[in-house]
């Protein structure tokens, strides 16, 4: 195969215009964003959120290398891919989740979200979101009944948003402050949601991530929150909202290329969130609703596909006239003196 034939898969209308940006410079500037919930997770959560970071990352570069020797597939764990995939799975799992369930969900992330579909860039959806919710489904009292709380180094089943949904969660300034800066239970990577930011802005700045569908993913979850008189601020707070709409939403092939598209799919994942939130089983809803929203995606693309060539309407064709000859001038004249 040609060197310039791997990986260039072009998703986006035309025009094309090339920058030079490699994947792997791309996914290099994501890990650096990753890094302080990275640092900040284990901070929190010691020993057992660093094994789990290490352990990911691992298992997603070996279980993507693997499966690609066996394919006789060239070896792409270079792009850094497989480490991000890895990172994001452990920074939205609980910091006690088994080693040997972080590597089952490595191994699905890779192999059936991403290699299945023909590597990156052709997977349906997020890799690290498939991942988590295999393992969500498969073992829920591992993901979601028990959370560590970094204050008390306990285990408990009880969760902000599960109260919310009951109705016996009351909140106080101290609170709001708590879950802002991260010193709470939670997923390794979902706590602290001043990072969160900073990293959202960092990612915007550098413009690795398009700000279209995050923001109207968290917009409409405010709305629908305050529309049906819940608390806003704390829909913002708890759960893995911002950590979703930064990292998730934004991936580059599971999310419409379009700017409308984009927008559509961020108000469908709020939508989606608020809904489950509110009215389903579950607390919490950013998982499915994002993988919901990226079964959608290439149908999003396809509604809203740039068109280029339109201009103004066009004038009514002027009728040519009719050249006059010294034939029919004589013509005239006999006619007239008739």
């Amino acid at each position: 195969m040609a060197e310039s034939d791997k990986n260039e898969i072009y998703l986006s209308p035309s025009p094309h215009f090339a920058n030079g940006v490699t994947t792997q410079k791309i996914m290099s500037v994501v890990i650096i964003a990753l890094l302080p919930e990275c640092v900040y997770g284990v901070v929190i959560f010691g020993i057992r959120a660093l094994i789990t970071i290490l352990v990911s990352v691992a298992g997603a570069v070996c279980f993507e290398a693997l499966f690609q020797k066996l394919t006789k597939h060239d070896i792409t764990v270079s792009d850094c891919s497989a480490a991000i995939t890895g990172i994001l799975l452990a920074l939205v799992l609980p910091p006690t989740t088994p080693v040997w369930q972080v590597l089952l969900g490595d191994a699905f992330a890779v192999i059936v979200a991403k290699g299945f579909f023909g590597g990156l860039g052709a997977n349906v959806w997020n890799p690290a979101l498939t991942g988590r919710a295999f393992l969500f489904v498969s073992f829920p009292a591992a993901l979601g009944a028990s959370w560590l709380d970094p204050a008390t180094d306990a285990v408990s089943s009880a969760t902000v948003l599960s109260q919310i949904k009951e109705g016996s969660f009351i909140a106080d300034s101290g609170t709001y402050l708590q879950y802002f800066l991260g010193n709470r239970a939670g997923c390794i990577g979902e706590t602290s949601i001043l990072l969160i930011l900073i990293s959202f802005a960092f990612l915007t700045l550098t413009r690795i991530i398009d700000w279209r569908a995050p923001l109207t993913m968290v917009a409409t979850v405010a709305l629908l929150t305050w529309a049906t008189g819940g608390d806003v601020l704390m829909a913002m707070l708890a759960g893995g909202l911002l950590f979703g709409a930064t990292f998730m939403v934004t991936d580059y092939a599971t999310a419409p290329v379009t700017g409308p598209g984009r927008l559509v799919f961020g108000a469908g994942c709020g939508l989606i969130t608020f809904l489950i939130r509110k009215f389903g089983g579950y607390p919490e809803g950013v998982m499915f609703s994002i993988l919901i929203m990226n079964s959608l995606s290439a149908f999003l693309n396809k509604l809203t596909v740039t068109k280029y060539g339109y201009g103004r309407r066009a004038k009514k064709p002027v009728q040519a006239r009719k050249t006059v000859t010294s034939f029919d001038v004589k013509n005239a004249e006999k006619e007239a003196s008739k």
